[in-house]
């Protein structure tokens, strides 16, 4: 009997869980923290595209919901006395830090989703940099002095690979988030919304609740890891967790990949990964210059991402004109 291409695909999802469920035991430290920013970024990159790639609602400011989930796990840990070694007392700080980033993405929803394309985007962006003075100058919040997390990581365990599995399983819960959304009646009326927002609406498409719904739910999954982050720093300030680059990776990844995929962020972070990591390595007195440049010609030479520019009539109408 033929394996279908689904069939095949599945199995080998199956074989990169099961070498990355045993990769810390044969790998180095480094590069055990280089696959868990990897997950770490894909994660960030995927609940982005919630909002970003189904809905067509381009957000510079996601930073502000990482720097949320990671100061307010801080608070609520410091409130609680949590101690060190107990990976149970990360749980309750965690969820807290979720609640308040929930709370804030909901109250700020609808009135910045009543901008669209540029605009939405500027907005989102003042409300990152809002986010930043504000926990960088509040003294009670304590992110211009810097704040001490307690390590959750349990003795003898090496804390890179404990924040590999939970970045790990973070990024599994979000991708499968991210397929159910896509397949369900929500995931179509977003895409209605991103492809022409009025005519869906006309069309009887609950268009504001469903933006509200992604955006919140992009920022919670955000906010999540967020707080898993400043948990694996220990020691963060607002220039470690509320930067601007954060934000703006989230949308490169996705775009080099394939925005609005479901696989197109996770495929655009390895890319640049590797890229930055492995083969820009020994180039770190331009390392960035050469990562823009590598950037923009990808767009230029790939603006549907890596997974449209391989899609089958794409790649059929490349060869014939190669020819």
């Amino acid at each position: 009997m033929t394996a279908t291409p689904r069939k095949l695909f599945l199995a080998f999802i199956v074989v990169l869980l099961a070498i990355g469920a045993v990769l810390p035991g044969y790998v180095s430290p480094y590069h055990t923290r280089v696959v868990m920013g990897f997950f770490m970024f894909a994660g960030l990159a995927s609940a982005w595209n919630i909002l970003g790639g189904f809905s067509g609602y381009w957000s510079f400011g996601h930073a502000a919901f990482f720097g949320m989930g990671a100061f307010g796990a801080a608070k609520i840990s410091t409130a609680l006395g949590a101690a060190a070694g107990s990976p149970a007392a990360m749980i309750l700080p965690v969820a807290g830090a979720t609640l308040i980033v929930a709370v804030f993405a909901a109250l700020i929803a609808y009135p910045i989703l009543r901008l669209r394309g540029i605009f939405f985007a500027i907005a989102m962006l003042g409300v990152s940099q809002v986010v930043t003075e504000l926990v960088n100058n509040v003294s009670w919040i304590g992110g211009g002095v810097g704040v001490f997390m307690p390590s959750p990581v349990p003795a003898g365990t090496r804390p890179e690979v404990f924040y590999y599995y939970i970045f790990g399983a973070l990024l599994l819960l979000i991708i499968l988030v991210t397929y159910a959304i896509r397949r369900s009646k929500i995931g179509y009326g977003l895409l209605a919304i991103r492809e022409d927002e009025d005519t869906a609406k006309m069309l009887g498409v609950p268009t504001e609740h469903y933006k509200i719904a992604s955006f919140v739910l992009s920022g919670v999954l955000v906010g999540i890891l967020g707080a898993v982050y400043g948990y694996s720093l220990g020691y963060m300030s607002t220039g470690s967790v509320l930067r601007l680059d954060i934000g703006l990776n989230m949308i490169v990844f996705c775009i080099i990949g394939g925005i609005g995929t479901i696989w197109g962020p996770v495929l655009g972070t390895a890319i640049m990964l590797f890229i930055t990591q492995v083969l820009l390595s020994g180039f770190l007195d331009i390392h960035l210059m050469i990562t823009g440049g590598i950037v923009v010609l990808m767009i230029l030479l790939m603006p549907s991402g890596v997974l449209g520019f391989f899609n089958a009539k794409r790649w059929i109408r490349f060869r014939e004109r190669a020819r």
